[in-house]
Parts: C-alpha cells; sequence; structure tokens
C-alpha cells in the first residue's frame, strides 16, 4: 500500500476512535448522570449539548471520517488482492453504517423530538421518559462500531 493510502488508513483509523471514544462517554457516564438529575434539569443539558455539539471540530471528525471511510473502502477494493483489503473494507462499512447511519437515523431523529418541546412541558417529560435509554442503546451501538472499526484499520496496517 501507497503512503498515501496508509496515512488516509490512519487518519480514519483516528477518526474512528476519537469519535467512538465520545460515544463511549456519553454511554458509560454522561447519560448516566443526565437520567439521575431532575427531569427538567436533564432535558435542559440534553438540549444545549445537542446544540453545542453541531460545531465545525465534531462535525468535521464525525462526517470526515465516514467520508473517509467510503475512501478506504474504494482503496480496498481497488486493492482487493492485498491482504489488508478486507480488514479495510470491514472497518469502513461497520463505521458507515454502525456509527455514521445509526446517527442519522436513531439519534437525530431523538434529538429532533427532544428539541422540539420546553424543558416543563408535559410532552417534554414524556419523551424524557424513554429518551435516555433509547439514546444510549443506539449511542452505544455507534460507539461499539466505531471502536471495532478502528480496531480492524489496525488489524489491516499490521497485515
Amino acid at each position: 500500500m501507497s503512503f498515501v493510502n496508509t496515512v488516509v488508513v490512519t487518519t480514519t483509523l483516528l477518526g474512528s476512535a476519537l469519535i467512538g471514544g465520545i460515544f463511549f462517554a456519553f454511554s458509560n457516564f454522561v447519560m448516566k448522570a443526565l437520567a439521575q438529575v431532575p427531569t427538567e434539569a436533564g432535558i435542559k443539558a440534553m438540549q444545549s449539548i445537542n446544540v453545542v455539539v453541531l460545531n465545525p471540530v465534531f462535525l468535521g471528525a464525525l462526517v470526515g471520517t465516514a467520508v473517509l471511510s467510503l475512501l478506504v473502502a474504494g482503496l480496498a477494493i481497488s486493492n482487493w488482492s492485498e491482504p489488508a483489503s478486507v480488514w479495510y473494507l470491514s472497518g469502513a462499512l461497520l463505521y458507515v453504517v454502525g456509527t455514521f447511519l445509526v446517527t442519522g437515523i436513531g439519534n437525530v431523529p431523538l434529538n429532533d423530538q427532544l428539541a422540539d418541546v420546553t424543558a416543563t412541558d408535559l410532552d417534554a417529560v414524556l419523551i424524557w421518559e424513554h429518551y435516555p435509554r433509547r439514546w444510549t442503546s443506539l449511542n452505544t451501538v455507534r460507539s461499539v462500531a466505531a471502536l471495532i472499526a478502528a480496531m480492524l484499520f489496525i488489524i489491516g496496517l499490521v497485515r
């Protein structure tokens, strides 16, 4: 594999590990903490997090890693005879499907639903009854997918 391809895979690996770590933190302790505070405080905190997270650094890492994963998938397919290709393709697909798509079809709609209420509304309280559990379940899938993708990229690099 060329030096440029190695840099692309390594950058994708680092992005996957970074995103996986961020999502791990949320599943492991952030959401648990938000679920333990009074409902109104938990809702307001999560609404604030969901606004603040929409910044160029985080979105660049999340979306950039998805774009790089697609590039890595293309590189793997075009160099299929190389032993690392199956590892690269597996890692790329796992990140795109298990992390990026789950974000778009799972976590984002939940966040949008929460954003549409005022923390003191009855609707907000009803949404919050299930939100932390559902959101964290989906988030754990995202975290595990990103971290396993990083591991698969590492395996490919050492092959």
